[in-house]
């Protein structure tokens, strides 16, 4: 072979397919499980390209690669890479941004529907052998309730399309995009302060980031948190640090908002003693709402594609940081 190729997080991402797709371009498929900045550094001094799925690719790693040409993320967000080292040497960095569409969107609403009928706090009343609806008092309706989306990439607007035949009202905050690129006319664009005092249901599709004009990172804590009606419900199937996690606590706990549907968490995975775990007004899931079996298939064909095209001296379909073209590479 005359390339080699690692993929840094086997044990979450063992390959199937992509040692196949590697082939194409003369490339070996190696695997590791990497838990820290030497052991990627280790596993990945001489590749020539990664895949990479949850661990941390810093500067140091990165300034580590003797010949590395791509960092290919399985999955949309990028916030597992320093972009700007990655530029700064010339590495591309790609994604596969139509990953999952459906998956988060209908997990979205399954938690939008959980919290707000009580379900998993009913089952679990009812396994325990107590048979009182009264207990879920109250339970609102849900036609003609304000759904709030924070951001609205295709994901959120899957979810916009979803809620309507539930009869949701949406409302959008996108500091990205202009209202006017959108016909549709019943979807209304609010900043972000009107949509948290507005919303019924608030559902956040943002990606995280740290810096730039519009940070994510903690974009909802106790001041927003404080913002929403104490019979608002919380849904985040985005990235955890997006939510201030002790701030969304304490507001769960003292009645602020009414419940919350996280598949996302800051701490991943969290202490067993968090006290979020063990309240009743929160439906929790871990982190697994790209899931199916058609779109992990998908998704390592498409990642192991990008390597294809970069080790064949194409410039990759799904590129994301584009600045490293300016810069020669």
């Amino acid at each position: 072979m005359k390339y080699k190729v690692v993929a840094v997080d086997a044990g979450r991402h063992a390959p199937t397919v992509e040692r196949n797709i590697l082939a194409k371009a003369q490339a070996e498929l190696i695997t590791a499980e990497c838990k820290s900045e030497e052991d990627l550094i280790k596993a990945t001094s001489d590749a020539d390209g990664i895949l990479v799925s949850l661990s941390q690719i810093t500067r140091r790693v990165i300034s580590s690669w003797k010949k590395n040409k791509i960092i290919a993320r399985y999955g949309i967000g990028v916030d597992t890479v320093d972009l700007q080292a990655a530029t700064d040497c010339g590495v591309f960095v790609t994604n596969v941004p139509d990953f999952c569409y459906d998956e988060v969107s209908d997990t979205a609403m399954s938690l939008i529907l959980s919290v707000t009928r009580k379900v998993v706090k009913m089952h679990g009343l009812v396994s325990r052998g107590i048979w009182d609806r009264k207990l879920a008092i109250p339970v609102y309706k849900l036609r003609g309730r304000n759904l709030g989306l924070i951001a609205f990439g295709h994901i959120a607007q899957a979810v916009a399309k979803k809620a309507a035949p539930f009869g949701l009202k949406v409302c959008v905050y996108d500091p990205y995009i202009q209202p006017s690129d959108f016909v549709d006319s019943s979807v209304e664009f609010l900043e972000l302060d009107e949509l948290l005092r507005k919303s019924d249901i608030i559902s956040i599709h943002t990606p995280l980031t740290a810096g730039g004009t519009n940070p994510t990172f903690h974009l909802i804590g106790e001041p927003e948190l404080r913002m929403m009606k104490p019979t608002a419900f919380l849904i985040n199937t985005a990235r955890g640090p997006v939510v201030e996690n002790q701030a969304l606590t304490r507001a769960l706990q003292e009645g602020w908002i009414a419940g919350a549907g996280l598949d996302v968490l800051e701490q991943e995975p969290p202490d067993p003693q968090d006290p979020i775990l063990k309240l009743e007004n929160v439906v929790l899931t871990p982190h697994y709402a790209s899931y199916t079996e058609e779109a992990y298939l998908e998704v390592r064909e498409k990642a192991a594609d990008q390597i294809v095209q970069v080790l064949s001296g194409k410039i990759p379909s799904f590129l994301v940081n584009k600045n490293v073209l300016e810069e020669g590479s």
